[in-house]
């Protein structure tokens, strides 16, 4: 029998909350997550955020994870944050491969093929994020982009290793747009996603969790989580506020 996945609710805050308005968001969301036990929840603030967040969240109803990490543990890297100061500050993660980190910022595969081994070796949880525009679904390549991006992106993990990592589907055509992935497309990249863990360890592509992102809400978490094989979701705009983004927890 397959192991149960705990579906894995993450909150990408982006580039928005003070320190002061982190901790009223958890001071609201908190007392009332507590009481979704079947789902993990991770908070994704900003830098500046991070450690209000983690010390306001104790480890108990949510973990906290960045949204980068430089694959260098020290160096001349203005501007960059490390593995091992994330763990110094008692985060469980970080977000790699965000569309607007490739898109904005020139995050390449090669640079998460270090990133992503670095996290695992510094103890923390990589969510990598993976999915393709709108033309390079329009011209049937979304399984020749996932492939091309995952086969990068983790030929530095072991295949022992793979179930350490978080998989976020994410199209770039439905993040922030107000466009969702329909549940059958979320349905077979994901699938396609697994068969690609699968290819290098069977007993990863059962343990791994693959998370669904883009314009996810309220309104459609039930739908979308229900779905076979999404194992939680990435959420961005509808984490900002503690209610909206509590009834996505619950959903799952």
């Amino acid at each position: 029998m397959a192991p149960r996945r705990t579906p894995l609710l993450a909150a990408n805050w982006k580039m928005h909350k003070t320190r002061a308005d982190a901790c009223a968001f958890l001071d609201s969301f908190l007392p009332a997550a507590a009481e979704v036990d079947r789902v993990d929840v991770a908070i994704c603030p900003p830098f500046t955020a991070l450690e209000a967040a983690i010390e306001r969240c104790g480890g108990a109803a949510a973990v906290v994870a960045a949204q980068n990490a430089h694959h260098e543990p020290a160096g001349a890297f203005t501007g960059e944050v490390s593995v091992p100061m994330l763990a110094d500050l008692g985060a469980w993660g970080a977000i790699v491969g965000h569309s607007e980190r490739r898109q904005l910022f020139g995050e390449s595969d090669g640079a998460l093929a270090r990133k992503v081994p670095a996290l695992l070796a510094g103890g923390l949880v990589p969510m990598l994020c993976v999915g393709e525009t709108d033309r390079e679904r329009d011209d049937g390549r979304t399984e020749e982009v996932l492939r091309r991006q995952l086969e990068a992106d983790l030929a530095a993990v072991e295949p022992g290793r793979l179930a350490d990592v978080v998989i976020a589907y994410e199209p770039v055509w439905a993040i922030g747009t107000g466009r969702t992935a329909t549940v059958s497309q979320a349905v077979e990249a994901i699938a396609f996603i697994r068969s690609l863990v699968g290819a290098r360890s069977d007993g990863a592509a059962e343990a791994i969790r693959v998370l669904y992102g883009g314009s996810v809400s309220a309104e459609n978490a039930g739908e979308l989580l229900d779905a076979e094989g999404i194992d939680g979701a990435l959420v961005g705009g509808a984490s900002l506020d503690p209610e909206e983004f509590l009834a996505i927890c619950k959903a799952a």
